[in-house]
């Protein structure tokens, strides 16, 4: 991965986005046990997520805690470095995690911005949703030029 920043230095980088089927913002040490209970609940429901496929993210085994928090903190320390930013999908009215979005440049091509995102099987249904709203967001919002997201 490059270790240039994503958007230029005078850019804002939003910590946040509201919709009302939930709300991002960027995600940090304490979604820890939130976002790990999501994932490790929605392994086979992620892995068959548009834009998942042959990734092998999330392990089929899952993962320790622990190592579950060092993850999150490399995200935090790309998103504060603007390398890349990963935004925890949370409940509109609690801190509960139920996704994740990520945007980052594209592992084979640097210039393209890859954009993911995953909502834990028992939110399938926020999936277009989540889709159209962050697309939105960063054709409206963002200066990235072009992105690829998996269409929904």
């Amino acid at each position: 991965m490059t270790t240039d920043p994503l958007v230029p230095a005078d850019f804002t980088v939003p910590r946040e986005l509201l919709a009302p089927e939930f709300r991002l913002e960027s995600l940090g040490e304490q979604h820890n046990a939130s976002d790990h209970a999501a994932w490790t609940s929605s392994i086979e429901h992620i892995r068959a997520t548009p834009g998942w496929a042959g990734r092998g993210w999330p392990p089929a085994d899952g993962m320790p805690l622990e190592r579950n928090l060092a993850d999150l903190r490399r995200h935090a320390a790309d998103f504060d470095a603007r390398r890349g930013f990963t935004y925890t999908v949370l409940e509109p009215d609690r801190d509960e995690v139920i996704g994740c979005v990520y945007v980052y440049p594209d592992r084979e091509d640097p210039s393209v911005v890859s954009v993911s995102s995953w909502v834990r099987a028992d939110r399938a249904e926020l999936d277009a949703p989540l889709y159209r709203a962050v697309s939105a967001w960063l054709t409206d919002h963002w200066p990235l030029g072009r992105f690829v997201y998996a269409e929904r």
